[in-house]
This record gives C-alpha cells, structure tokens and sequence, in this order.
C-alpha cells in the first residue's frame, strides 16, 4: 500500500499519517468493517514511534473513522451518519401517522430504527430537570430510558423525564410501547398540544459508561442534547436528556428570520 505521509510537510508526522489512511478510506483502498493495519506494521510503513502510530489513530477515532476494540486492533467505520431536522421530526403529522420523532428522521435517513427501554418508573428530579420542569429539585417525576439503535448500532441514549401530575394520569406513558406516535401523541391526546420545542446542545467527551452503552472508543466525542416540549399553555411538559454518538449525527436546524 502506497504512502504519501514524509514528504516534505509542516504537519506533525502523526497527522499526516492520519491524513494518509482517511484518504485511503475515502478513495476504498480501506473498506467499511475493514481492519487498518496493526501498531508494528504501521511504525514499520512509515517509520515512526509507537506513541506517533497511536496518536495517528486516536485522531481517526476524533475523526469518527475508525473504531478500536481493545486486543483486536481498529476498524473502519462502516455506518452513515443520521440527519436530524428539528423543523421536521416533531411534526404533528408524524405523530398522527404513528410515528415517533426518531423513526420519523431515520427513515429520512434511509437506516432501520430499533428502541430499547431501559426503565420506566419514577424517579427524584435532577436539579437540572427539575428546574426545566418548573418542580421542586428531587420531586417525584416520570422517567423513561431508552436506547436508540440504527442499523442495529447503539447511536443515542435518551431519558425523557414528565411532571408526576401529568404522567399519573396517562397510563400508556408507564407501558415499554406507549403507542403510535410516541410519548408525544399520547400528550396531546390528553390535552397537552405542543407549541414549541427548545433545544440546548453542548458537545464534549464521552464518559465511561456512555462510551460503553453507545460501543464508542474511548475519548469519543458525544452530543449532549437537552431538550424542552413546551404545550400552547406555556407549560414544559417533558424534557429530554439525550447522549448522541458524535459522528453519527448532523443537527440541521431552520432559523426564521423574521420576528
């Protein structure tokens, strides 16, 4: 396999290597789930340290490229990422479809949506919870956590948490399967019609247990995505707390420009 890595560059010689192998995934010369050549055969290709080899590919990993498996080597990523349109997901015609926010954007996406129901039961707000909810911090909320897969990988985590005086009194929102249309429906069946929703997005690293709930490497980067559904009467009915596999994600958003 050719390498174009040690020519004349003023790049750190771990970054061109890094540069060497993307170009080799993007061109196909390193396919989908294909394994990249080992620490000793890359240090011997391009006559470098071990630490370089392995800040080469810790920057494939940032990248969202590759993904490393402790005593079995790195592989090519082989998944697309999922486009999210928060001007789309939450339409009112996908929930009278019977169809929730997620696999409404990841048919868009043209990928298989699979859920896994973690829990469902109440629990004591969390202080940031609890003040988006508009509740006392540790007041008994709803709290349902769930695992999101596309294509059968695990690419977001999501714990939506409801006021008690809301949930109690909607059974379907404590079943596993609350129904067509998701959580959502089921709100507004029950007089709860939605306004607006607000998002709050950060980005950092991913902690140990997120990294291995999503099967992510460790240092991945994650999305953490809080998000607000708020009903025509002012009132934040749910909120949703959402760690996202970075690379796996676009977040396209529509902004009016008018008042």
């Amino acid at each position: 396999m050719a390498s174009s890595a040690g020519a004349r560059s003023a790049k750190p010689m771990y970054l061109q290597i890094a540069d060497d192998i993307e170009e080799q995934i993007k061109d196909g010369r390193l396919a989908p789930a294909a394994e990249i050549p080992s620490e000793a055969a890359l240090m011997e290709r391009y006559g470098v340290s071990s630490g370089t080899v392995r800040k080469a590919v810790a920057e494939l990993r940032t990248a969202g490229l590759v993904k490393t498996y402790q005593g079995k080597g790195s592989f090519v990523k082989s998944r697309p990422p999922v486009t999210r349109k928060s001007s789309d997901r939450f339409r009112r015609s996908h929930r009278r479809a019977g169809k929730a926010a997620y696999i409404a954007e990841t048919e868009q996406a043209g990928v298989k949506a699979t859920v896994q129901v973690l829990s469902v039961g109440p629990v004591a707000a969390p202080a940031e919870i609890a003040e988006r909810l508009g509740v006392t911090d540790g007041a008994k909320v709803l709290a349902r956590r769930r695992l999101y897969f596309s294509d059968g990988t695990p690419t977001e985590e999501a714990t939506s948490y409801l006021p008690w005086d809301v949930a109690r009194d909607i059974p379907e929102l404590f079943e596993e399967n609350p129904g067509g249309g998701g959580i959502y429906a089921r709100l507004e069946e029950h007089g709860h019609e939605f306004l607006e929703y607000t998002e709050t997005v950060r980005a950092r690293l991913a902690t140990k247990q997120e990294a291995t709930a999503l099967s992510l490497s460790p240092g991945s980067p994650v999305i953490h995505l809080t998000r607000n559904a708020v009903t025509t009467r002012g009132r934040v009915v749910e909120v949703c707390d959402t760690i996202m596999a970075a690379d796996q994600f676009v977040l396209d958003y529509r902004i009016p420009a008018t008042d």
